[in-house]
């Protein structure tokens, strides 16, 4: 894919168990052109594993950085990316939540339910510095708030009940804990 004029590199991705997926990544604080080929990199790679959407961690990279490419309820696509996202979600009776399968590629192959408010909201800046704004519902409002959960340090594994996180991390063939780095 083509970003910025830039064509982007696909890098493998990084597996549950690896450091950089399980702690929060470093704002981004230079606006240059190593982060517009970080973004390229990231389209590149999000489309080669055949993804919805992928954090600059998962190709091992720490920084608040993250890519989408995904439909919202209304089947729209939406392509963006978002450096150092601010994720919002509603309260109170505004707050329904979606029970829906969900995988990761840093978790390749597998699924599980997990509950996600059924809307979101990302605000960040674009890769010149320029102000942001996503508004997700369907799956995009699930992909907004995975994406921001791996720049916070968690996997969707992580929000499941312990007994299901260990099936999911054995069928990958991944280890059942982080490991500390």
């Amino acid at each position: 894919m083509v970003f910025a004029g830039r064509t982007g590199a696909a890098r493998p991705i990084t597996t549950y168990g690896t450091p950089v997926l399980h702690r929060r990544c470093a704002p981004v604080t230079r606006f240059d052109d190593d982060l517009r080929q970080l973004v390229a990199d990231m389209f590149a790679s999000m489309a080669a594993a055949d993804g919805v959407g992928l954090a600059a961690n998962q190709i091992g990279v720490d920084a608040r950085v993250f890519v989408v490419d995904c439909p919202d309820e209304e089947e729209r696509r939406v392509v963006a990316h978002v450096v150092n996202p601010v994720l919002k979600l509603p309260t109170g009776r505004r707050r329904r939540l979606d029970l829906d399968g969900e995988g990761c590629l840093s978790v390749p192959g597998q699924y599980s339910d997990l509950a996600r408010p059924d809307r979101s909201e990302v605000t960040g800046v674009d890769v010149d510095g320029n102000p942001v704004t996503l508004v997700g519902t369907g799956l995009l409002a699930r992909c907004l708030q995975h994406e921001v959960d791996h720049l916070e340090g968690t996997v969707y594994v992580d929000r499941l009940e312990v007994g299901r996180r260990v099936e999911i991390l054995t069928a990958a063939g991944l280890p059942t804990e982080p490991a500390r780095a």
